[in-house]
């Protein structure tokens, strides 16, 4: 029997990998962006109270009414969003799970999709696996502003899709109106569909707004978006695709062949997350921050220069000091020396501009952080 070869030139990615070696030495890893602060009463309690009113069947497969409709509100609310809960908003198997049904509904093989690079590395790997032809548009650091020219010069006849995560993993690059304005141009120049990650848009520093690309290309753009990073609930699994009546009915039938539904109870908690206060959000934001500058830190007194992220959980650092060849190397040699686990940014770039950087991850409680960073301060 033979391994399908849509898979052939496919492995783990570096991010499992060094949570492996991670695990090898007792480390602390911030390398995977697992988030294992605790979750929020309100979202536990609806999901406990779902299960003891024995609320455990399919959902519908577009996702339970009641979350549908609480995401909707949000959306006006905090996106100027409007969508309609009973027909543009798809319930889904995380954000991973919405993008997976987005490109399988609305792409064919052989089609082009371009990726900014620096890229999450399942954006890549998804498209691969769908068949997709993976084309990229290279953001340079430490700004990793969205130049207009080079997206069009990225840009092939086969082109059918752009992808954009913001805030970004792994930069934490959050873009800016003018930026998103330029891509709807591109968009609407060679009818190109966007396919949004905004997964962390409720992580974000210094005052920045997070701007939804919908906004400025609403019927041409599937918006991604989750509960895992903002709840603390990674392993729930959830999340949901908005998108015009046409694009999400097309998401919706993969999602069901796929997934069947997202879990029912966990939709529910969820949904009553939503009616968390303001200051629940203020204070996710102002927590994040204190992780963020606590890490920045370290790392410049570590001799890792980092590129201090507007957005996002994650935070790249310049390892070319160190001296080694590759960034997978300086990142065990990080390891080892310290136990703190780190993410090559090979796993985010084609060539050499990855080798120099390694990926940290501060989604952690303050006194394990605080541990990582007296470790990498002592290097």
């Amino acid at each position: 029997m033979k391994i399908a070869r849509r898979l052939q030139d496919l492995a783990q990615s570096d991010i499992r990998r060094m949570t492996r070696e991670c695990e090898r030495v007792g480390g602390i890893n911030l390398g995977q962006g697992i988030c294992d602060l605790p979750t929020p009463p309100l979202v536990r309690e609806g999901a406990i109270k779902a299960i003891r009113e024995n609320r455990s069947t399919y959902s519908f497969a577009e996702g339970a009414p009641e979350l549908r409709e609480a995401i909707a509100r949000k959306l006006a609310r905090d996106n100027g969003l409007k969508a309609d809960p009973g027909t543009e908003i798809c319930v889904t198997v995380g954000a991973s799970g919405a993008y997976a049904c987005a490109i399988h509904a609305l792409l064919d093989p052989g089609d082009g999709i371009v990726l900014f690079e620096p890229y999450y590395g399942y954006h890549l790997n998804a498209a691969i696996v769908a068949g997709l032809m993976p084309q990229f548009a290279t953001l340079q650091p430490p700004d990793f502003a969205l130049d207009e020219a080079a997206l069009e010069k990225a840009i092939t006849p086969q082109t059918r899709a752009v992808v954009v995560c913001t805030p970004s993993n792994p930069s934490g690059k959050m873009f800016s109106r003018a930026e998103l304005q330029s891509l709807a141009r591109v968009a609407n120049k060679h009818d190109l569909l966007i396919i949004t990650d905004e997964i962390y848009e409720y992580i974000r520093y210094d005052g920045r707004e997070h701007v939804s690309p919908a906004s400025f290309a609403r019927d041409r753009t599937v918006t991604i978006m989750g509960l895992s990073k903002t709840f603390s609930i990674t392993g729930w699994r959830l999340g949901y695709a908005v998108a015009p009546e046409p694009f999400t009915k097309a998401i919706t039938l993969v999602n069901d062949l796929d997934y069947v539904c997202a879990p029912t109870p966990l939709q529910l908690g969820a949904a009553a997350g939503f009616d968390a206060p303001k200051s629940y959000f203020d204070e996710l934001q102002s927590s994040y921050q204190h992780k963020r500058d606590l890490i920045c830190d370290a790392l410049t007194r570590a001799n890792l220069p980092p590129i201090v992220p507007q957005g996002a959980y994650y935070v790249l650092a310049d390892c070319s000091g160190l001296g080694f060849r590759t960034a997978r190397d300086a990142a065990m040699h990080v390891l080892e020396k310290t136990r703190v686990a780190s993410v090559p940014g090979s796993a985010f770039y084609r060539g050499e501009t990855g080798e120099k950087l390694l990926r940290f991850c501060f989604a952690k409680d303050d006194a394990v952080l605080e541990e990582a960073c007296q470790r990498l301060r002592a290097r």
